[in-house]
């Protein structure tokens, strides 16, 4: 991505990302609510769709984000948890909701590659999260694709795409 499409912080530009992009960001905001605000699903979705530039994100997209990560929590906190070098509870909620946006991806989203699920949720991080959230999502991550997505890996390492 060229410098031009990045704010003076190194965040993308709104005009420079797609309606998949701008669907993951909604649903973060929205898993954030769920899970620091403990409020249900259905009411975060009827606010998160009245927020400014919701018309311009993949609706469906973000439906599935939202409404899979919420069904299936239980699930996706049982895939990462082994992953990580603390409790889960210390984790932010922000870092917490990429790694589940990453997982269910990761799970239920085969037309997006790997690569692009990973790069999308360590941009997430790194424009919501901590210092270096993003570092730890990689980390976590990567440690998960080998599992969900095990022939895409390892077609990427035989080929050098991926670091083996």
């Amino acid at each position: 991505m060229s410098a031009d499409k990045r704010t003076s912080t190194g965040a993308r530009k709104a005009s420079s990302k797609s309606s998949r992009s701008r669907a993951r960001e909604f649903a973060l905001q929205a898993l954030y609510q769920y899970l620091v605000g403990r409020n249900d699903a259905q009411s975060i979705d009827t606010f998160t769709r009245d927020l400014a530039g919701f018309h311009k994100a993949d609706s469906v997209h973000y439906d599935a984000l939202l409404h899979g990560c919420v069904d299936e929590a239980a699930e996706l906190d049982a895939l990462i948890v082994p992953l990580l070098d603390r409790k889960l509870e210390e984790i932010s909620p922000i870092e917490h909701s990429v790694m589940w946006i990453g997982a269910w991806e990761f799970k239920h989203a085969a037309d997006v590659p790997w690569r692009v699920v990973l790069n999308e949720c360590i941009e997430l991080a790194k424009e919501f999260g901590g210092t270096d959230g993003h570092k730890y999502v990689n980390a976590v991550l990567n440690g998960l694709a080998p599992q969900l997505r095990a022939a895409e890996v390892e077609a990427d390492k035989a080929s050098g795409k991926a670091k083996g």
